[in-house]
């Protein structure tokens, strides 16, 4: 198997010898398979490795880039000298600077070994008992769309001739069903997920049940009155709503004026019962580890704290504009990807109040439990949104009817304002990005229906 962090200092070595000033590489190995199941056969298996390395070259203010799978050493000297080849003819930029080594933290306990120790065959039934147990929960219960089991292995290595070196590994699995519930003249569906570093923690009988669950909440589900009224945001929906506002705090967005929060940093704009962190450190978070896409140590940044924006978001190249320094949130899509700037595990604080403590004091409100097209319903600049949903009514402090073919509108200052109370209870969210999120009681937000 090949070294890695060889292969990403030969890398470097050979920009250097190709006429580069300054040289990183970013080498890479990902093993990953995925499971779909249907009808209580396994419709597809697969499972894929794929290495490469990623090399980005300096010349003065230029900057090259170039990537290859070849990982032998002439390969790699060819991905090398084209790296250098592209600087030589790139503009100028006197931001384009390479990153400054810093202390690397071990951060261990990032790996399962249960993803390489459990067969194809034993993670294909960990699928087939997800869909047996969603069958099996209730009689309302007609189907299920699809059930989808996934991991990964990921081992990371850089190397720069600033003098960062580092390497690392990971592993990550989810899996997730649609459950089709039928009643009252219509059909529902209802999610359930879960994710762990490995097959071996994950719940197969929680994540059928609680698709089944879900599904069958909805059935009978009517449109809600349009009003002014409190919404409580469940986990899932929560997460969507700090991956936005994650989105809108990295410095290249506030740069391009592409973002809400330009302009505004120390500002009190939130709710003090809204806190938000990025933890590239958290041992349970799916983007963690111990640096970045560009070799910065990951850290823990305080985002919104105290009702206050206390930062934004950085990789070199953004904080270099500003004269200030990476906050260690660079990020890439594997090794033919250049790194920018991008949050990593998202972190909404929790609170005192449990789910039907939140419920109590909406009083009289809907809980929000799934959106539609929440990312091209966000104006990016002022963060005004409209957005479909469905969930239940929420009358004198309990759950009531459930409810569809609503939208929910507000923007995304206004609601970080509107916080009332975060949930003591949170859950990692896979979707759309890495967020650990308890639900949220929003005071008020625009609803309509009928």
């Amino acid at each position: 198997m090949t070294d890695l962090s060889a292969t990403a200092g030969g890398a470097v070595e050979a920009a250097i010898a190709a006429g580069a000033g300054a040289a990183e590489a970013y080498a890479a190995r990902d093993a990953s398979r995925e499971v779909r199941a249907h009808g209580g056969e396994v419709e597809s298996f697969t499972a894929a490795t794929q290495s490469g390395v990623g090399v980005r070259a300096w010349i003065g203010g230029r900057v090259g880039y170039a990537y290859g799978t070849d990982l032998t050493e002439t390969g790699v000297a060819a991905i090398a000298a084209r790296a250098a080849g592209a600087a030589a003819v790139a503009d100028e930029d006197e931001f384009a600077v390479p990153p400054e080594p810093a202390r690397l933290e071990a951060l261990p306990g990032l790996g399962d070994p249960s993803v390489e120790t459990w067969t194809a065959t034993e993670v294909a039934d960990l699928a087939l008992a997800i869909e047996r147990t969603a069958l099996s929960a209730d009689p309302r219960i007609a189907g299920v769309e699809q059930v989808v089991y996934a991991d990964a292995v990921e081992r990371v290595a850089i190397s720069s001739s600033t003098g960062i070196a580092g390497e690392y590994e990971r592993s990550d699995c989810f899996a997730y069903l649609q459950a089709l519930a039928e009643g009252e003249g219509g059909r529902e569906t209802g999610l359930g997920f879960g994710l762990a570093r490995g097959p071996a923690g994950l719940d197969p009988e929680r994540i059928g049940a609680e698709g089944a669950e879900r599904a069958t909440a909805m059935i009978g589900a009517t449109k809600p009155a349009s009003r002014s009224c409190p919404v409580v945001l469940d986990p899932t929906v929560a997460a969507s709503f700090a991956g936005l506002i994650g989105g809108g705090l990295g410095a290249a967005a506030v740069q391009r004026g592409r973002s809400p929060f330009a302009g505004r940093l120390g500002e009190e704009l939130a709710s003090e019962a809204l806190v938000l962190h990025d933890d590239g450190r958290d041992r349970e978070g799916p983007a963690s580890a111990p640096f970045d896409a560009e070799g910065v140590p990951r850290r823990r940044t305080a985002l919104i704290e105290g009702g206050r924006l206390r930062a934004f978001l950085y990789d070199t190249y953004t904080a270099n504009r500003e004269g200030g320094a990476s906050t260690g949130s660079a990020s890439r899509h594997g090794y033919r990807s250049l790194p920018s700037v991008a949050a990593s595990n998202l972190v909404v604080g929790a609170g005192e109040l449990s789910f039907e403590q939140l419920l109590e004091q909406a009083g009289d409100g809907v809980l929000v439990t799934d959106v539609a097209g929440l990312h091209s319903g966000v104006n990016p600049v002022t963060g005004v949104f409209s957005v479909g949903a469905s969930g239940r009514a929420i009358r004198s402090g309990e759950l009531a009817e459930p409810l569809r073919e609503f939208t929910i509108a507000s923007d995304l200052v206004s609601m970080l304002s509107g916080v009332r109370a975060a949930g003591s209870e949170s859950r990692w969210v896979p979707f759309g990005g890495s967020v650990k999120t308890p639900p949220l009681l929003i005071g008020a937000m625009a609803v309509s229906g009928s």
